[in-house]
């Protein structure tokens, strides 16, 4: 049997019972309202806001994640020691190591109040969006406020109930230190989005803002839902997360735009910090394990030891920026929470959990799949059978997957496909200082040995994997570990013309962080004074490396510095070895600390950073007039199609016409339309550089603004079912449309009847 966790220092910190705890919470969420007041938000927006999450998300959610829970808990009190023993001979030493932390108060004694609430809020995320989705087919979206409504009363009104609206007396509390810890997290996190997203005006957002406002106003007026930047053109796009932003704009009545920009990502980013939190605690024993995975998880970078050259870790600074990955992130955390438990758990919430997970995020079922299947496979070569719960999981996961490529996603895959080693193609670039073409013929060797490079950086943040030993044949930590080995293959693997793949590292970093802690605890064998100073002496080396001039070609003044530094940690695992993998993981994670840091401090710290307003100040305005003024089934032609129209290439990432308004328009940006990502050729030409795959339609479009006659106006009405224009100042259209709005940066045109 493998040996139970290890008593490190770590495993040995006891539960606070305190009350403290709560204190740094509401800290927290008071930060954030001033933050969100800071920054514009109304106080009736952020109210109405906060009610529907907690009310009509987090606690029905929060109960259902309860009564679940509590049942499966009661059925192993009620089997007492004959179900622990059907455990061991199943899932080996997990069980084992699940009764050591119970002993030390660790992972064994039930559910945290924080754990039920994070994943409770997960859960009623997914309940929403597999609500919202009929009622909106049905014409009736405001209906997705029936299944919260039936739960509360159900849980109101049934005796049997009841009793989960308190939490379980043999419950765990959260340490009044990890509290704060957690909270620190979620602050840090507040004050980022503060300083450079809240404050930040619509007209100068991220580029891809637009993009994802125009998928909420389309999930929110249509079903099944297509790309409302190109009429007709299929969604192959993952699009749940803005079934929840829909819905909680139907009831709420909060603008589409305060929750892409401002409102709707914190909540799931905080309870994502705690999920993290909660698996390291569930696979170390201790909520000091949990607070480090967090750490690891938000704050270790790759070492960048060389100017404009990046050997990407990924980090979950995407909070805003890419709604879909914080959506598919925090359900992954809550299913990953499930299954890394006591094997107990009911099929339902899990089930949920998948089902939803199908259309949040593209990449997070073959991540869960290519784990279990590690799982499946390793516990058949060491027990010579597999819990059936594995397989079962599995089956599932393949199900969910194969919908959501053939039905939900029509075969699409966005422009991501098999081109081994195209990471390395794009830091290629980069070290040679070369632009495409190029990249895409440079010969095999410079990109092994940049992906030698790469994997090296990532054995820096997570090196601790390494100290598992025979833990890594535990479930849990194998479905980690497979998980992590996945999202790091299909990095190397998969290629994307705006590099996607390295998606699949960021949805493996929390779990390759809990892995590495927990290998760090097992193999704990010298002081932790001790491992501090080697890490200050890897970061220390790092400065210094990154500060010596090597000679040589481009690839050699890349590569040496972190030969050196390669050397170096070789050097002290040889003279470490009966002191087991801390002293060599301290030095390697000491070798990312001085990247950490200054990437850490440059999210909160003034910066000179200046984005360029490319939305026009009056477009916002002119969008919701003919939102107001139009049928939700109308159709808009509009000539704004790139975001800079002096590029030599159009940047046809143009979406705010189609996102303001809430409206179809024949042809808009059409950079993400999978017509054209699936023509672009990585590495030869930019995705961007590709033109549009209708060109008689983009032709017929166009024609109208440039030299309208009665004739093109009439083809655009009755050809492609066009009832509105959308434009800057062009009195030029007056003569064949009708002016119904215009200030002074946009002007709105209304065909005459068919």
């Amino acid at each position: 049997m493998t040996p139970a966790v290890p008593r490190g220092p770590l495993v040995r910190w006891r539960v606070s019972p305190g009350r403290g705890a709560w204190v740094p919470v509401a800290l927290v969420c008071a930060g954030a309202v001033a933050a969100f007041l800071w920054c514009g938000v109304s106080a009736r927006d952020l109210c109405a806001f906060a009610a529907y999450v907690l009310g009509g998300v987090a606690l029905p959610g929060t109960l259902l994640w309860r009564a679940l829970a509590w049942r499966e808990r009661t059925a192993v009190r009620e089997d007492g020691a004959g179900r622990e023993r059907t455990a061991a001979r199943e899932d080996g030493a997990g069980a084992g190591r699940e009764r050591t932390a119970a002993r030390e108060g660790g992972a064994g004694r039930g559910w945290a109040a924080a754990e039920e609430v994070a994943g409770g809020l997960a859960l009623g995320y997914a309940v929403e969006v597999l609500a919202y989705i009929p009622a909106r087919a049905a014409g009736m979206p405001l209906l997705v406020v029936l299944p919260p409504v039936v739960v509360v009363g159900a849980f109101a009104c049934v005796p049997g109930l009841r009793r989960h609206w308190r939490r379980e007396a043999g419950g765990e509390r959260v340490p009044v230190w990890c509290a704060w810890v957690l909270a620190g997290i979620v602050a840090f996190l507040i004050g980022w989005s503060a300083l450079f997203q809240f404050r930040v005006p619509v007209e100068a957002g991220y580029v891809d803002l637009p993009y994802h406002l125009a998928l909420v106003g389309e999930v929110k007026r249509h079903a099944p839902p297509t790309m409302p930047a190109v009429l007709g053109e299929p969604l192959a796009y993952h699009w749940f997360v803005y079934a929840d932003l829909a819905a909680t704009s139907w009831v709420t009545g909060v603008e589409p735009v305060t929750l892409v920009y401002r409102l709707a990502m914190l909540p799931m980013a905080a309870a994502m910090v705690v999920l993290v939190a909660a698996v390291g605690r569930r696979l170390g024993g201790s909520w000091g394990a949990g607070a480090a995975a967090a750490g690891v998880t938000y704050f270790l970078f790759s070492p960048e030891l060389v100017a404009e050259v990046v050997f990407s870790s990924r980090s979950m600074f995407t909070v805003w920026t890419s709604p879909t990955q914080t959506f598919g992130a925090l359900l992954f955390a809550a299913l990953v929470l499930l299954l890394t438990g006591d094997g107990r758990t009911r099929w339902v919430v899990p089930g949920v959990l998948l089902v939803a997970l199908t259309g949040a995020k593209a990449t997070y079922l073959p991540l869960l799949l290519a784990g279990l299947l590690v799982v499946i496979a390793v516990r058949w070569v060491v027990a010579r059978r597999v819990p059936g719960r594995w397989l079962g999981v599995a089956g599932l996961t393949l199900a969910c997957l194969l919908f959501a490529q053939l039905v939900l996603f029509g075969r699409g895959a966005q422009g991501m496909s098999v081109s081994p080693l195209a990471t390395a193609r794009t830091v290629w670039g980069a070290v040679a200082d070369v632009g495409m073409p190029e990249p895409a013929s440079v010969s095999p060797v410079p990109l092994v040995v940049l992906t030698g490079v790469h994997l090296f950086c990532l054995a820096c943040v997570w090196g601790g994997v390494a100290g598992l030993g025979r833990r890594a044949l535990e479930p849990a930590v194998l479905l980690l570990l497979g998980i992590g080995a996945a999202g790091i293959g299909a990095t190397l693997v998969f290629g994307h013309p705006a590099e996607s793949q390295l998606y699949f590292l960021e949805a493996a970093r929390p779990y390759l962080s809990v892995a590495a802690v927990c290998g760090v605890l097992a193999a704990a064998r010298t002081s932790w004074v001790r491992v501090a100073k080697l890490a200050g002496t890897g970061a220390v080396a790092a400065l210094v490396v990154a500060h010596v001039g090597f000679l040589g070609g481009a690839l050699e003044r890349v590569v040496a510095p972190y030969l050196v530094l390669g050397a170096g940690a070789l050097a002290v695992l040889v003279g470490a070895r009966r002191r087991g993998a801390v002293p060599v993981v301290a030095v390697l994670a000491g070798f990312a600390l001085p990247t950490s840091v200054r990437d850490v401090a440059g999210h909160v710290l003034p910066s000179a950073q200046w984005r360029e307003r490319l939305i026009p100040e009056g477009a916002l305005e002119a969008g919701r007039w003919l939102r107001a003024h139009s049928s939700p089934d109308d159709v808009v032609a509009t000539d704004l199609h790139c975001r800079h129209d002096w590029w030599q290439v159009c940047d046809s990432r143009h979406f705010w016409v189609s996102g303001f308004s809430e409206r179809r328009v024949l042809v808009e940006g059409w950079a993400y339309a999978e017509s054209t990502l699936s023509r672009a050729r990585p590495f030869v030409r930019s995705y961007l550089a590709v033109p549009f795959a209708d060109p008689g339609r983009l032709a017929a479009n166009d024609a109208v603004f440039r030299a309208p006659t009665a004739a093109n106006v009439r083809t655009l009405a009755q050809k492609y079912g066009v009832k509105w224009l959308f434009t800057g100042i062009n009195p030029e259209l007056g003569k064949y449309a009708r002016l119904r709005f215009q200030n002074g940066t946009s002007s709105v045109y209304e065909l005459p009847e068919r």
